[in-house]
Order: C-alpha cells, then sequence, then structure tokens
C-alpha cells in the first residue's frame, strides 16, 4: 500500500494544474464528489499529471504515450500540452468520439486499434519499443498515488464519513482512494462498483484469477483489461463489490443530470447508482469520476421514459 507521504507529493505535484473539486450534499448524509469538473471532465488528470511532473526531464521531453478508452487519453494529451511536450494515445476504436476529439483538442494524436490488438499489445508490453515515455494508465505507483489526493480531499470536505462507493475500471482510481484512507487511518469502508456489463472484478475475486469478458456496457470507462497487480491491490484495499445493471447505468445518468444537474458518463454515474441502493442512515460519498459521455447518447438516455421496460445497452 502506498504511504501517506508518497499521496501527500503526488497530490502536490499536481495540486497546481488540477481542481480541488466540490462535494455536494444530496441529503440523509449522502455526498457526491465531482471530479468530473477536471480540466478535461474526469479525475485522470490528477495521476498523469503527479507522474509525469516525477518524471526526469529528459524523460519528459521524450513526449508521452499511453493507452486509453478515452479518459485516460484526454489526461495524457492535456498534460502533455500543458508541459509543452508531444502525446500519442493507442485508443480503442471504439471509442466514443467525443473522448477521441477532446486528445485531438489538446494537440496529441490518437492511434485508433481494434479491441484484441490493443489487448496484445498491452501484455507483451508494446510501449517498450516505442520512442515516447509510456505511463500506465492505471497500474502506475505515482498515477495511483495522484489519484489519491481524491481521498484526502473527501476526508477533509466531509464529517464522520462511513462508506465511499468508487467506480472501477482498471484500478487505478479506487486503488488511490482506498489507499489514501487506508494510510490517514480512518475507518472508512471502500466500496468498489461495476455494471453488470463488465463485471470484470467481482468475476475475478470469485474466481481468484482472471475471466473472459467482452463489454457490453455503456461504462466504456470501466472496461480495461485484467491485470495481476492490480487485482493484488484491489483484494488488499476494497472491502466489498456492487454490481448495476445497465438500465440502472442509464437511470443514474439520467437522475443526475435532471435532479443533481450535473452531467455524468457511464463510468461517472456508477458511484452514484451504488449510493441511491444503500439503505439511509450513514454518512456516505459517491465519485463522480467523468462527465465525458456522447451528446447522442445523452439525449437518448434523458428521452427515455423511466417507466418504461429498459433499453439496451
Amino acid at each position: 500500500m502506498l504511504t501517506l507521504d508518497q499521496i501527500s507529493a503526488a497530490a502536490g505535484r499536481a495540486a497546481p494544474y488540477v481542481a480541488r473539486t466540490p462535494v455536494i450534499a444530496l441529503g440523509d448524509g449522502r455526498f457526491l464528489k465531482l471530479e468530473s469538473l477536471q480540466p478535461t471532465g474526469s479525475f485522470k488528470v490528477r495521476g498523469f499529471f503527479a507522474a509525469a511532473l516525477a518524471l526526469p526531464a529528459e524523460r519528459l521531453q521524450r513526449g508521452l504515450l499511453t493507452v486509453s478508452a478515452g479518459n485516460a487519453a484526454q489526461a495524457a494529451a492535456y498534460v502533455a500540452h500543458t508541459l509543452g511536450v508531444a502525446c500519442r494515445v493507442f485508443m480503442l476504436d471504439s471509442a466514443p468520439a467525443a473522448k477521441v476529439n477532446g486528445v485531438r483538442r489538446w494537440g496529441a494524436t490518437p492511434v485508433l486499434v481494434p479491441r484484441t490488438e490493443l489487448m496484445a499489445w498491452m501484455d507483451q508490453a508494446g510501449w517498450e519499443q516505442e520512442p515516447e515515455t509510456f505511463i500506465h494508465p492505471f497500474a502506475d505507483d505515482q498515477v495511483i498515488a495522484g489519484h489519491g489526493g481524491i481521498g484526502l480531499e473527501l476526508l477533509e470536505q466531509t464529517d464522520g464519513l462511513e462508506r465511499i462507493f468508487v467506480a472501477a475500471g482498471g484500478g487505478g482510481l479506487i486503488s488511490g482512494v482506498a489507499s489514501a484512507i487506508r494510510a490517514s487511518g480512518r475507518a472508512v469502508e471502500i466500496v468498489g462498483v461495476q455494471s453488470e456489463g463488465y463485471p470484470l472484478w467481482p468475476r475475478v475475486v470469485e474466481a481468484g484469477g482472471p475471466v473472459p469478458l467482452t463489454p457490453h456496457t455503456i461504462a466504456d470507462g470501466t472496461t480495461a483489461p485484467f491485470n495481476p497487480a492490480m487485482f493484488a491491490r484491489l483484494q488488499e484495499l476494497v472491502d466489498r463489490w456492487v454490481l448495476i445493471p445497465e438500465a440502472g447505468v442509464r437511470a443514474a445518468i439520467r437522475e443526475l443530470a435532471a435532479s443533481v444537474k450535473v452531467v455524468a458518463e457511464g463510468a461517472g454515474a456508477l458511484g452514484y447508482a451504488a449510493l441511491k441502493l444503500e439503505p439511509r442512515g450513514s454518512a456516505a460519498a459517491a465519485v463522480l469520476s467523468g462527465a465525458n459521455i456522447d451528446l447522442n447518447l445523452l439525449r437518448d438516455i434523458l428521452a427515455e421514459d423511466p417507466d418504461a421496460a429498459p433499453s439496451g445497452g
């Protein structure tokens, strides 16, 4: 587990470049941490600034490289733009157009690859053959420590917090938040959340190792592959897992927009969806991790009749 000094140092490096995002009270002791208000609409900038700024100057000047479904891609592009270096991102060819365009907006180059090829590239550490400096999107200690700043802020912004709901993809976000909570000595339950359309970590925990899964979810930000090092971290740090039906993800996006006045992508809405299922009476928070939803998908979800039969993902 990362130490409090490591997390504080990483969060401190990133602090001049990222937002100290607000926490809004939802009533009945429930809170929502709005990481959707970060510069690229996602928490990912925290970890990428922390990691990039820890690099020796020579490695930073080589430019940055990462692999991502979208939010880490935009974070890497934004960090590279801010620090004045080049950036390329290997992305799924199914990545939402909004996320691909976000990468281009910051001057980086997206390299679109089919999922099977991209997973093979990752398995074979293909980045070792590339000229830029690779920052792993979730299994990097500096990235994870940077995300830990969210946990430190939550403890400062809330009183008596008993439980935190965090969406999990590769595991970097929830590992960072949980590490910060554990290192602080506070007894707060860490709850990981995934969609039933890609229930990777609950299935892995049940099986004791990797399982074959194909994503069928609008929470594209949580469709990262199994990583054995992250599995070990999550076993240590996550107290329990919650699965949300795809219809529940859509309902959470719709309710956040209509009632809370906040835009969330599928992965961003997962923590809120899980928070709603919990019995009331204890202080609990959810991290709204991102807002980069395709506008056509958002339009369709907002137009859905909440009393009708659920639509497909």
